[in-house]
């Protein structure tokens, strides 16, 4: 097993055990189902050599229309989530200055996400809580084609937080948890 596997498992344990089978990215199934999922591990440690690996998958993108969707998992960098959030401040930036601003959109995820103004134990945190950090890197267009095509777009946040919070903390930290069985 090489060593960006055990990264890539718990991830793809994480999207199908939390985001797909209670629904909280109502659109992953289909990208998964397609096998049109990107899994990039990227090593570094650095701000800068992650964000030469966003271009990349930004390129990637670009030229192969196979893959719909990329997670970007940071296995040494991004650790604080601090540091996560002025990093997203950065590859936004930088998104927006090589010229793909309206072309690619960035979602984040990390396993000590707190949406601002929640305790950090309140469940709906779980929405953005992955095994570890990562940026889902994803097409302007395939968002746009999955609102038109989804009935209630906006309620997707509220429904999320009534599910996190009636499932409660613990089963939500023993979901994520569980992730990382095979690592």
């Amino acid at each position: 097993m090489n060593d960006e596997q055990p990264y890539i498992t718990a991830t793809q344990t994480w999207l199908t055990s939390i985001m797909i089978a209670h629904n909280i990215c109502p659109f992953a199934r289909r990208e998964q189902e397609r096998g049109s999922i990107r899994f990039s591990v990227d090593q570094n440690t650095d701000i800068e050599g992650c964000l030469m690996h966003l271009m990349q998958e930004c390129e990637r993108l670009d030229t192969d229309a196979d893959i719909e969707t990329t997670l970007l998992i940071y296995a040494n960098a991004c650790k604080s989530f601090d540091d996560y959030l002025d990093f997203i401040e950065i590859a936004e930036t930088l998104l927006y200055e090589q010229g793909y601003e309206g072309v690619y959109q960035l979602a984040s995820f990390h396993p000590d996400y707190c949406f601002e103004g929640a305790k950090l134990d309140d469940p709906a945190n779980y929405t953005n809580r992955s095994p570890y950090p990562m940026l889902h890197l994803l097409r302007e267009t395939s968002i746009d084609r999955a609102v038109n095509s989804y009935p209630d777009v906006e309620g997707i946040p509220q429904r999320n937080i009534e599910l996190t919070q009636t499932l409660g903390l613990a089963k939500m930290q023993a979901l994520l948890t569980a992730c990382y069985h095979d690592k």
